[in-house]
């Protein structure tokens, strides 16, 4: 008998020669971040965690390691490169430093609200430059959110880029955020999240940027007394995975994998939109001075230098940017 006469007995008998075509291989994906299970990061993984495990039919699953445990950001995109780390939810900042392009969606005051951001990173460019990943080993899966950057500090209200003149801001390492804050005359201290939380509870540093979900997580108003609602910079967040692991995958659990990131991605956008309202009033009860009325147009106006910088060396994707926000 041939193989497709034994093929068309075993269907009338109620079997299959054939395996389905949606059918996944079990996998177990680690997926890493270096913030605590309150953090909107958090709740982006197991929000992708519980879609791949339900659309997969519980082939895929995800192990999330929070808190930094598989090491920093930086770290985990060496890893991911090299398939020591399969995949986690990493701050922009870190990522332009694999591919610099990508710093540009973090030029201060360049974004006015989060709808317009959504639009540039689910459009054209940010898609662009999400694929653009692969030429570091990378594989860019969706656009998730740190948000609006604010910045606080334990020393005095900042109304003005003059009161910044002295203080020891922590930055994430990445030059626009360094030269950012040094246009705005700070002493701007680039470090790793996990060394930031450190510096800050030992007094070595005096403040930091981050928006209100992570000053709320943290609780950075124990050392942090002062928040100005600077929201001078919007920072995406990357659901990412390395090629290794990417590539070993079937065409099926890539679909699953990539339309469960920009899901938990969305996800994670709107709940913190829904929290930050919340977690700004519970600081405020706290005791933490918050000032929402500060001469923003001073800031973007002492900025200007970052932008003669850094434009160009960008290509055209700064004015791209720039006319599609018109």
């Amino acid at each position: 008998m041939t193989f497709f006469l034994k093929a068309a007995a075993l269907a009338v008998a109620g079997f299959s020669a054939f395996p389905a075509v949606a059918e996944i291989d079990p996998v177990t994906l680690r997926l890493a971040h270096v913030v605590n299970e309150q953090d909107g990061f958090h709740a982006a993984a197991e929000k992708f965690r519980d879609l791949v495990a339900e659309r997969s039919d519980g082939a895929i699953t995800v192990e999330i390691f929070p808190n930094a445990t598989l090491g920093d950001e930086r770290t985990l995109l060496e890893g991911m490169q090299i398939g020591t780390v399969d995949m986690g939810v990493i701050t922009n900042g870190p990522v332009s430093n694999f591919l610099e392009d990508m710093a540009v969606f973090e030029l201060p005051f360049l974004f006015p609200s989060p709808e317009a951001a959504y639009s540039v990173l689910d459009g054209e460019i940010g898609q662009e430059l999400l694929g653009r990943l692969e030429e570091v080993n990378l594989k860019g899966l969706a656009y998730a959110e740190r948000g609006f950057r604010n910045l606080t500090n334990s020393k005095r209200a900042v109304e003005t880029p003059a009161d910044l003149d002295g203080l020891r801001i922590r930055v994430m390492e990445n030059p626009v955020y360094i030269d950012t804050f040094r246009e705005l005359g700070a002493d701007a201290i680039p470090m790793a999240w996990t060394e930031a939380l450190t510096g800050m509870q030992q007094g070595t540093i005096d403040g930091q940027e981050n928006p209100v979900g992570v000053v709320y997580s943290f609780k950075l108003n124990e050392t942090q007394t002062n928040m100005t609602m600077t929201r001078h910079t919007y920072a995406p967040a990357i659901f990412v995975m390395g090629m290794p692991k990417w590539t070993q995958l079937s065409e099926e659990a890539q679909g699953i994998i990539s339309q469960a990131a920009q899901d938990a991605a969305e996800y994670e956008r709107a709940l913190n939109a829904e929290l930050e309202g919340e977690q700004l009033a519970a600081l405020k009860e706290a005791g933490m001075n918050v000032v929402e009325n500060a001469d923003l147009s001073a800031f973007s106006a002492a900025v200007q230098p970052v932008y003669d910088k850094y434009g160009e060396k960008f290509g055209d994707y700064l004015p791209r940017i720039q006319e599609a926000l018109k």
